[in-house]
């Protein structure tokens, strides 16, 4: 397959560094609230990557659950295989691919988990099927068949069909810290406007990059 001839030219908007917020925090609640604005699918999927012992990166996508000047928020669970990467490895890389408004955001920092109050206080916000799920997948391990998943997910709905589930022990959120953030504008030409965002001491540092 000959992909070649697929290309189209940038022509949205520029980004310029006066235009910029001095926080990358503000910065990216400013993207995020105008990518909400436009009523579009999955505003808060973001690519994830982790790295294995071995030096394999591997990425998937998971929502972005919270976000505040202490990190960003998702979900997992903990025995998958993301959790066991960052176990040996807690640095990790977001990447929110907002193409539609030809703007990307990069994120690199440092995951921790969260407390165990914060996930139960998310894990009983969500609908009691996505409890049932999460209670039920043994993620990223080696199953038979859909059969026997839905099997785990009928005798776990059976079970606390008139009680609350608990939250799982292997379940539960990640705070990632940032220490870089990179926002990606589309430009005429493949002369794209990129700055990143460098944690220095008790602030930022902001940088220009080439496209």
């Amino acid at each position: 397959m000959d992909l070649k001839a697929l290309r189209r030219e940038y022509l949205r908007d520029g980004l310029d560094r006066a235009n910029l917020a001095d926080d990358p925090f503000e910065q990216f609640e400013r993207w995020m609230a105008q990518f909400l604005e436009l009523d579009l699918p999955d505003p808060a999927a973001m690519t994830i990557a982790t790295v294995a012992p071995d030096g394999q990166p591997s990425q998937r996508i998971v929502l972005l659950k919270h976000f505040d000047h202490s990190g960003f928020v998702f979900y997992s669970n903990y025995d998958s295989r993301k959790a066991q990467e960052l176990v040996s490895n807690p640095k990790i890389s977001l990447h929110f691919p907002w193409h539609v408004i030809e703007r990307q955001v990069k994120i690199c920092g440092v995951a921790e988990k969260i407390s165990v109050e914060e996930s139960w206080e998310y894990f009983s916000s969500r609908p009691k099927g996505s409890q049932i799920a999460a209670a039920a997948s043994p993620q990223s391990r080696v199953i038979d068949s859909r059969a026997e998943l839905m099997h785990e997910y009928e005798r776990i709905e059976q079970q606390y069909q008139d009680d609350n589930l608990p939250l799982p022990d292997n379940w539960g959120g990640y705070r990632v810290v940032p220490n870089e953030f990179e926002f990606w504008q589309g430009g005429a030409h493949r002369l794209h406007d990129r700055f990143r965002y460098s944690r220095k001491g008790g602030g930022w540092v902001v940088d220009r990059l080439a496209p």
